[in-house]
């Protein structure tokens, strides 16, 4: 897999612009990881002492399992236990973490996934979604798992997880895919995440996904996966709160980073929302969106701060989605210090993007989107400046745009609008007429820049 370097451009003019907000300095950046206070572990184990070989080709999954047996069985649960994976590429199946330990992948450590699709097991479909997101059912287990965790950590010396994912992405593009595909790292009712200082690369589906957690914190990742390996998204929020996500590089096949609460019926019924997200400082590139908000909305999405985003070479920058049959609200979403180069479409807002789990979803469960403040971004060589179209039946409300400037390549990029109420201050190129106003309920749009 080849890797394209950010352009020199980015770098310096990101951190030269005005896009950067007026509250920073080039001092000791603002942080919120530390919701989730970093342990000391008393106990540390080595992966050898349980007989694993780092030769890339014997089995190690006996060992990882009986480490993790020890220390979920251990009397240290106050505080933990470190599982040390030496320098070394050590070939698995899917494996469960357990609560009060430290995955450390030191320099150099490779955990990588079996190929062999036969060798991975199923598990219910999350209940917030009915079924598979990608076929009706159950689902193949993440490769990494953890449920009804608390205080978990994996980190290190920027080890590498390798999904190995190349098998399940033929699968999927040839139609031969049972179940849907199983996630890089999955952590389902959970509390006290933490990931960071790791690479997560060549997931076979979403490569981090936190579902029904709280107090999560994502921060110096690396997160890889061809361009063309469809639904590899970055990180994926997923009726969770307390999430905090910062400094990383995500490229990918899908979005960087989507903040999702089921899907249609199924997250109506379990209503659960994602809320209190931050995400900040993150640079990459997408054939579809930088920083994505749906589009399985269905529990609600709300207090969402984004910002210091850099992205190139991507489909759409910034991406609000959702469709009829999700109901939810999205609302109270702040998204600020945007950089943009060659992106096909800067920022959009949709009222019609993405499938259904089955024909039983309500078509009179029409999603509410307000409250959307979208201030200071900069973008060059970006051929659509905007789409922000709601839906007739639930128009969208309340949004502004504040110093926005899009700059296209060959000829000025355009907006396109329908069925949605807002306001616009300083934004070039000039918005749709729905836009145009400076002022709208609760104040003005000036004052947000």
């Amino acid at each position: 897999m080849t890797l394209s370097r950010a352009p020199i451009s980015v770098c310096v003019l990101f951190l030269l612009s005005t896009v950067l907000p007026h509250h920073l300095s080039l001092g000791a950046p603002i942080t919120c990881s530390g919701i989730v206070p970093m342990k000391h572990r008393t106990e540390m184990l080595s992966i050898f002492d349980f007989g694993a070989v780092g030769d890339g080709k014997t089995l190690n999954t006996n060992a990882f399992n009986t480490a993790i047996d020890r220390i979920r069985n251990s009397n240290n649960s106050s505080q933990g236990t470190l599982l040390h994976v030496p320098r070394g590429v050590y070939l698995t199946q899917s494996f469960n973490l357990t609560s009060h330990m430290t995955l450390y992948l030191a320099d150099g450590a490779v955990i990588k996934a079996v190929q062999d699709t036969g060798k991975w097991r199923l598990t219910d479909p999350l209940p917030s979604y009915g079924r598979g997101r990608e076929r009706p059912g159950r689902r193949y287990i993440s490769f990494i798992h953890g449920d009804g965790l608390n205080d978990v950590v994996i980190t290190g010396r920027n080890g590498t997880i390798d999904g190995q994912g190349e098998p399940w992405w033929n699968m999927w593009r040839h139609g031969t895919l049972e179940f849907t595909r199983p996630g890089l790292i999955e952590f389902k009712n959970s509390t006290n995440i933490v990931v960071s200082h790791v690479v997560l690369q060549n997931s076979a589906f979403w490569t981090l996904h936190p579902v029904y957690c709280s107090n999560v914190v994502v921060h110096h990742v690396t997160i890889l996966a061809p361009t063309d390996s469809f639904n590899t998204d970055g990180i994926d929020p997923d009726s969770s709160s307390n999430v905090c996500i910062e400094d990383s590089y995500i490229s990918t096949g899908d979005d960087l980073v989507a903040v999702k609460s089921g899907w249609d019926e199924y997250g109506i019924a379990y209503n659960l929302p994602s809320r209190d997200i931050t995400i900040r400082r993150i640079t990459g590139s997408s054939p579809f969106a930088g920083i994505a908000i749906g589009s399985e909305t269905s529990g609600g999405i709300q207090n969402v701060t984004v910002e210091n985003i850099t992205l190139y070479n991507s489909g759409i920058g910034i991406h609000i989605k959702t469709n009829i049959g999700r109901g939810g609200s999205i609302q109270g979403i702040t998204i600020s210090g945007v950089y943009l180069e060659k992106v096909r479409t800067g920022i959009k807002i949709s009222g019609d993007t993405g499938d259904h789990p089955d024909d039983k979803f309500n078509t009179s469960a029409l999603p509410i989107v307000r409250g959307i403040t979208i201030k200071n971004v900069w973008g060059i060589k970006v051929e659509r400046a905007g789409m922000v179209q709601g839906l007739k039946d639930s128009p969208f409300t309340n949004l502004c745009f504040s110093n926005v400037t899009l700059t296209g390549t060959k000829s000025t990029p355009i907006w396109k609008c329908s069925d949605v109420v807002g306001a616009a201050s300083k934004v070039n190129p000039t918005p749709c007429p729905e836009l145009t106003t400076t002022t709208q309920q609760g104040g003005s749009c000036e004052n947000q820049s």
